[in-house]
């Protein structure tokens, strides 16, 4: 099995990595670090930000055809809608959730096509489902991913090509480690990559990781507008909080991960944390 995944030099992509390298298993591990971790089967880094389409398209012509490439690079950052300062940071978050997992997928998919085989996945997050306040720029790039999956799935129909999209919960990484509010239905990250490669295997469409989380993505689509304002208000953090719920890098102001899942906002419908 050929497999390529994008930011796979920590987290879930680190995680990603561990689950599927073996002896049967060549892996191209695409991050602009190199993987802390070295993995048994033949192992190909390449050294690339998934904003460098030529970049990526390089790199797909060295790798060759794969039969599974998973699109799970991406960045968050606090923001504020009516912080003009926080424009900059928008750009550069749906640069690369967005754009730089559409870029990802396009580099490979033509061979794949030609191929009439192969898997397309991207990981975006249950936080694409709602807007929520202080996380606007990290919820819009999410949501574009649906959004840009599903248009590539139909795209792809009837080619030989599945396209599946992911959107996983809470996870334990370095990055999710920093929150200072209870995450419910937290899952290591190795019982994640196992989700994960599940639910691809299978091929599905589009599929919340872990299943407790497709309850409350449920009820956070179902619940009407007004009373979804009405909650955040009741619970709405300063905006200072707001801004520090998401781990950033000390430098930059942005935090690097797999995925970054919903906000601790969830706690406004009454959910724990559940080990």
């Amino acid at each position: 099995m050929r497999v390529v995944i994008t930011g796979a030099s920590s987290g879930i992509g680190e995680a990603l990595a561990r689950h599927y390298a073996g002896p049967r298993t060549e892996l191209g591990l695409i991050s602009r670090r190199p993987p802390a971790a070295a993995f048994p089967g033949k192992t190909v880094h390449y050294p690339v930000d998934v904003t460098d389409a030529a970049a990526l398209a390089r790199a797909a012509a060295d790798f060759g055809i794969p039969d599974l490439v998973i699109a799970n690079a991406g960045v968050g950052v606090g923001t504020h809608g009516d912080d003009l300062a926080d424009v900059d940071k928008l750009r550069r978050v749906l640069e690369v959730n967005v754009t730089g997992l559409a870029a990802t997928l396009a580099a490979f998919a033509p061979s794949m096509r030609r191929a009439g085989r192969g898997t397309l996945a991207g990981i975006a997050s249950v936080a694409g489902f709602r807007g929520l306040a202080g996380n606007g720029a990290y919820c819009a790039s999410k949501s574009a991913v649906i959004t840009w999956m599903e248009s590539l799935r139909a795209e792809l129909y009837g080619t030989g090509v599945s396209v599946v999209c992911v959107c996983p919960g809470y996870i334990d990484t370095p990055m999710t480690r920093v929150n200072r509010y209870r995450m419910p239905f937290l899952l290591p990250a190795d019982e994640a990559a196992r989700r994960i490669a599940r639910v691809i295997a299978a091929k599905r469409r589009l599929a919340v990781v872990p299943w407790q989380m497709a309850a409350v993505s449920t009820l956070l689509r179902l619940t009407p507008g007004w009373l979804f304002d009405r909650l955040a208000r009741a619970r709405r953090a300063s905006r200072a909080t707001s801004r520090s719920e998401i781990g950033t890098d000390p430098i930059s102001g942005f935090s690097e991960m797999g995925s970054v899942p919903i906000s601790g906002r969830l706690r406004l419908f009454g959910f724990s944390r559940v080990a």
